[in-house]
């Protein structure tokens, strides 16, 4: 869903449904308006979308104000996603915000005759804003992820502040050999295979169709103008609800409701058993948000798995001494029955906690779904294979003959391959239009280089394990891009614990101290996911920009600037919570504001695979397996059984992705905030679904957005000493802290 869409910070791993299906997107285009005349249409939505003719030609989309303007929004969205990930493990995508809140800016701007300022705007410039704001608000999935990890582990010295310039190039190599590998494929993702494997994109068609509606003249103006409104309303109650709930955490935040009848009942144990297990709610307007976009399927198996894993499966480990909690509060007896499951300190060392035996199957059955879905697509690999083979024979026999020699074999070959494709393939962008070879191919090759030198001097990583880090980024990539454009789900997480395991492996054995390869491990898997995270918000973008025409160049560039400006400014971000919440760096830290589950899970799985000390208990290793082998056979029963008349039974099959995904997290309260969205969701489209249509993604994108930058809000003022740890009341929060 694209910003609205929610990414797992691995960067990346959602585990939700498609906001809105083919059939959905279709139906949505039907009984369009234009300049107030309603037009009967059923879309094509693989092919460029059918634009209000009165709509002036736009020459270069390309413009100042679209870049800046999209620069700075994603900067907004930038700055949330890293409190945001920290806090929840979760980032959003800029591009929903960027083409609602980019239209009404440009629009007011277009009004006046000021040069750059004014002028007309269409619909390829607004695509440009939301390309650069996806640009400038994406790789922040590596800051609350592998690079806190390593600090955690102690695997590097310092502090991020100190480690500024270090931190700066990974993040460089991570963002531009995404984007430089991923380009030559868009041909393949959104052209030549999406009919054909209907990879829809679902997300980036909901933000085409969005702009394009904003610009169906004079009504198209209106719903804009009503859109921009909520979205500003919501953006702006989430913003200060945020900043005030700091100083009421328990009140205006944070409902403990089993505390206040722990309390009123004169400190009885039971309900705090149930508190102990993270049965509270919290008002996150974040994940209120991302609830009324995932759908109810997303929402129940989210919520299914929290109960699996926090109220079934954890308590029946801890009654058999399997796993074991941590008393929170050890000298006062009110408190005693107060305790958390979710730590993954001093493994190998103690009894594991519920969340680390949790950690194993969550992490199996996602690996094992994404696998499994990337494998029924087996003609999307075959098709891949044969365009890389043509390619291949075409630039080697282009080789040859400006030799002034020829081979019968690949002219052959080539001109075969090549009419085939003509005769199947038409891509509308003209090829001027298109991305050079020599850029995107001379991008690759320095990315990769200053990799290699980056990583070998600052890192310590040897050229072989760096390229090995590359081909796992590349091979990740592709997976990721073709689950997300079916389900919508981008499988980050999977991609970046199996990268862990190769490296595991790889490292295993070679002189390495236990520090070291955890280092190691962990930089790679960030570099494996990460670029995997920016090849996919490329196409997507790809993918927006088709559908309204936009030349492939003009996007590349907005993008790629709005990363380059992503490339200080994650890194940044990511000192200023540090440094107001050092705690984040602290794995032992018994109290702090950020879960930073993703953090945990990282260190975790980095131990396991480097420390002989560290091993999966027995019974979560039996449960992963029976686990992935059962979601591998979901997967080749919805794919090659629920087909032709039972295609409509595979909405009732749970979403297993969401499911390990509640057991990865280390509380069941950002499941409940989600699901307590969708039924919000759900009663509005009840009961009036225009209006929801209308106002829905943009309500949404307004309180992610919100929240993010009030928690941003909220470091300064913990650097500036004037925070509600300070000033406000813990009132209603367990042993008077939230």
């Amino acid at each position: 869903m694209a910003s609205t869409e929610v990414r797992e910070a691995d960067t990346a791993d959602r585990a939700v449904e498609s906001p809105v299906n083919e059939k959905e997107l279709s139906e949505k285009t039907e009984g369009v308006k234009i300049d107030d005349e309603e037009v009967d249409e059923v879309l094509d939505l693989y092919i460029p979308l059918k634009m209000d003719p009165n709509l002036p030609v736009e020459r270069n989309p390309l413009t100042i104000r679209a870049v800046i303007v999209g620069i700075c929004l994603g900067c907004l969205v930038n700055a949330s996603n890293l409190y945001l990930g920290l806090k929840t493990g979760f980032t959003f995508s800029a591009s929903m915000f960027g083409a609602i809140f980019g239209y009404g800016i440009i629009k007011s701007m277009s009004k006046t005759n000021i040069p750059i300022i004014g002028g007309m705007f269409g619909p390829q410039e607004n695509s440009i804003i939301q390309a650069a704001a996806t640009g400038a608000g994406g790789i922040a999935g590596i800051f609350v992820a592998g690079i806190p990890a390593m600090y955690q582990l102690k695997a590097i010295e310092g502090n991020p502040k100190e480690d500024f310039g270090s931190i700066i190039t990974i993040t460089l190599v991570c963002s531009f050999f995404g984007i430089f590998f991923v380009t030559p494929l868009r041909k393949f993702f959104i052209i030549q295979v999406a009919r054909e494997l209907k990879l829809l994109f679902p997300t980036p068609t909901a933000v085409a169709l969005t702009i394009r509606s904003m610009h169906s003249g004079a009504a198209g103006a209106r719903e804009a103008l009503s859109k921009l409104k909520a979205l500003g309303v919501a953006f702006s109650a989430a913003l200060i609800q945020r900043v005030a709930s700091y100083y009421a955490v328990g009140i205006l935040y944070d409902w403990h409701v089993f505390t206040w009848i722990h309390i009123w009942s004169g400190y009885t144990s039971w309900a705090m058993n149930i508190e102990s297990w993270g049965w509270w709610f919290e008002w996150t307007p974040a994940f209120i948000g991302s609830g009324m976009l995932i759908g109810m399927n997303s929402a129940l198996s989210l919520f299914g798995g929290a109960v699996l894993a926090w109220a079934i499966i954890g308590p029946v480990l801890v009654h058999y001494g399997t796993c074991v909690g941590i008393q929170q509060v050890e000298d006062d007896p009110r408190w005693a029955d107060y305790y958390s499951f979710a730590s993954l300190s001093n493994l190998g060392h103690s009894t594991p906690s519920p969340r680390y035996w949790l950690l194993w199957p969550g992490v199996m059955i996602m690996v094992c779904t994404s696998i499994a879905e990337l494998f029924v697509q087996y003609k999307v690999i075959g098709y891949a294979c044969k365009s890389v083979w043509h390619k291949s024979c075409v630039g080697i026999n282009n080789i040859i003959e400006k030799a002034g020699q020829r081979s019968n074999y690949f002219s052959r070959v080539a001109a075969t391959e090549l009419k085939a494709a003509e005769n199947i393939v038409e891509d509308p962008a003209k090829p001027e239009d298109q991305v050079p070879l020599w850029l995107w191919s001379g991008g690759l090759v320095l990315s990769i280089v200053a990799g290699i030198l980056i990583f070998e001097y600052q890192w310590g990583m040897n050229p072989g394990l760096t390229i090995l880090a590359c081909v796992l980024g590349f091979l990740f990539s592709f997976l990721a891009i073709q689950i997300g454009a079916v389900t919508d789900q981008t499988p980050l997480t999977a991609a970046s614990k199996a990268s862990q395991l190769v490296f595991g492996a790889a490292t295993k054995n070679h002189g390495y101290t236990i520090k070291e390869a955890q280092k190691l491990n962990l930089v790679a898997g960030g570099l494996a996911s990460g670029a995997a995270d920016v090849a996919n918000a490329l196409t997507s973008d790809f993918r927006t920009g088709f559908l309204l025409s936009t030349p492939p160049i003009k996007q590349w560039h907005a993008q790629l600037m709005g990363t380059l400006v992503s490339v200080f400014l994650a890194p940044g971000m990511f000192v200023l919570f540090t440094s107001a919440y050092p705690c984040i760096l602290d794995s032992e830290a018994k109290h702090c504001p950020f879960a930073v589950p993703s953090v945990s899970a990282w260190a975790a799985v980095a131990q396991a695979v480097t420390d002989p000390a560290v091993q999966i208990p027995l019974t979560s290793g039996i449960f992963s397996i029976v686990m992935g082998v059962f979601c591998v056979g979901q997967v080749l029963f919805r794919h090659f059984y629920l087909v032709g008349e039972r295609e409509k039974y595979r909405q009732y099959l749970p979403n297993w992705g969401a499911i390990a995904l509640s057991f990865v997290l280390p509380n069941p309260v950002f499941t409940t905030a989600s699901m307590f969205g969708a039924l919000v969701a759900l009663a509005w489209k009840k009961w009036k679904l225009s209006s929801f249509d209308l106002y829905g993604y943009a309500v949404a994108a307004g309180l992610i957005a919100g929240e993010g930058l009030g928690g941003v809000i909220g470091a300064a003022l913990e650097i500036g000493g004037v925070s509600g740890d300070v000033l406000g009341t813990t009132a209603g929060c367990p042993a008077g802290y939230c």
